[in-house]
């Protein structure tokens, strides 16, 4: 798969801030973010599933934002922060991984990855979100397994873990 259209394009130089490291590179400046991250830069936690922003699977955060990377452009990078799940996780399990992995929040665990970046987005900017505000912050992620009850309880239970002292 891929953009291989946009791989023919003239280069471009990307300057941008990948989970936390200065990060410089060429490429076109139509190529899609996630072929970037996973074709060149082998970060293969941002899944390509449906590419048309509908499923979630490709969800990164920018700027702190939840964003499908499937639909996002190179271009729209330049001087951005780019968070992805390998970039949550760098420092040990981050403690929503952790509620996803407790409260069963996974299957297959293909839309996982998006799902983590979606309730981080959420929980950074809302840190005891009610139903209707995880509802919404869920509504680009689609889970064809579990039935969003795991999921769910994942998002209040890490919630409710941030919130404690540490």
């Amino acid at each position: 798969m891929g953009d291989k259209a946009a791989d023919a394009s003239t280069a471009y130089k990307l300057s941008c801030t990948l989970n936390g490291k200065e990060t410089e590179m060429e490429t076109a400046p139509a190529r899609k973010l996630l072929s970037i991250l996973r074709d060149d830069l082998e970060l293969t936690g941002t899944k390509r599933s449906c590419e048309i922003g509908r499923c979630g699977a490709c969800m990164v955060l920018i700027d702190g934002k939840a964003v499908n990377s499937c639909l996002t452009m190179a271009y729209q990078c330049e001087g951005k922060s780019i968070d992805t799940v390998e970039g949550v996780s760098a420092g040990g399990i981050d403690p929503i991984q952790q509620a996803f992995l407790e409260e069963g929040g996974f299957q297959c665990g293909y839309c996982t990855p998006g799902m983590i970046i979606s309730v981080k987005a959420l929980l950074d900017g809302n840190p005891e979100p009610n139903d209707d505000e995880i509802a919404e912050a869920l509504s680009g992620n689609i889970c064809r397994c579990t039935g969003y009850g795991g999921i769910w309880r994942a998002v209040k239970l890490a919630a409710e873990r941030r919130r404690q002292p540490s």
